[in-house]
């Protein structure tokens, strides 16, 4: 996003406190890559490398089914994204944990996939479709393989930006290995405050099995106000606090998405 206006010292205030002072009391997701993705897909040439940090202020404090609990836990997961073609990328990710008394652990690793449709067919929304297969150690996910496929639609509308990631997963080994797919969606709704500044919200969910949902007390819902920082072409800043509205999500979240694009011999 690269657009311009002018945003007053009141409202940039506003928005930052915002992010600070959100909270309502919650508990716990996997939180390891959180980011509602855009349609757009690495040039071919290109390499991204991109540095995922979350750190849960309040989370779960209780081993569940032998997964650790996730309160206080930092998470960095290393993303390397290569363009294949001018519309094909495959991504790879490497998930790690820090916790007391755990010291800096290996989670497992991701290879994802993405397709997307050609800008030249013109078409009034970028689209484009990911998947995505990995490993989770055991005592980080119950369900220790699995498996998702994630529509991306997009769209900019002068300085808004609009993008909605309606994401299935499945657990191919593991004790949810029967309720199928189920439903994780992810929203994004941003605006360009100034040519360097966008600010907006990010939604990620996880209602439960797309042919029967879980009851409202067990689903995940989270909201991250979030900014992004358009220094440059090849950077990506992205920061955001998250807040769990259920039960079954971590209470308070702290995001930094740090990404490099390179230039790479082909």
């Amino acid at each position: 996003m690269k657009r311009s206006a002018c945003l007053p010292k009141s409202s940039l205030f506003a928005l930052l406190a915002l992010l600070v002072l959100i909270t309502c009391p919650c508990l716990a997701q996997d939180n390891y890559e959180i980011q509602v993705y855009p349609s757009e897909t690495v040039a071919r040439g290109r390499m991204m490398i991109e540095l995922h940090s979350n750190f849960t202020f309040k989370g779960s404090k209780e081993k569940v089914d032998g997964v650790e609990p996730t309160n206080h836990a930092l998470h960095e997961t290393l993303e390397i994204t290569q363009g294949i073609t001018s519309n094909f990328e495959i991504g790879f990710y490497v998930f790690t944990s820090a916790r007391s008394g755990l010291g800096w652990d290996w989670v497992g690793d991701h290879i994802r996939p993405r397709i997307r449709i050609p800008k030249s067919w013109n078409w009034p929304v970028g689209v484009s479709i990911s998947s995505e297969i990995g490993y989770q150690r055991p005592i980080y996910s119950a369900n220790t393989w699995t498996v998702e496929i994630r529509p991306i639609i997009d769209k900019e509308l002068g300085r808004w930006y609009l993008s909605f990631n309606p994401t299935f997963e499945r657990a191919i080994k593991g004790p949810d290995e029967s309720r199928g797919f189920e439903f994780a969606p992810n929203f994004k709704v941003a605006y360009d405050f100034t040519k360097k500044i966008t600010g907006g919200l990010e939604y990620y969910g996880a209602l439960g099995p797309v042919n029967s949902f879980d009851p409202g007390r067990e689903q995940e819902h989270q909201i991250f106000p979030a900014i992004d920082l358009n220094l440059s072409p090849d950077w990506e800043i992205n920061f955001g606090i998250g807040v769990g509205l259920t039960g079954r999500t971590d209470h308070l979240i702290l995001k930094l998405i740090l990404g490099r694009r390179f230039k790479i011999k082909t």
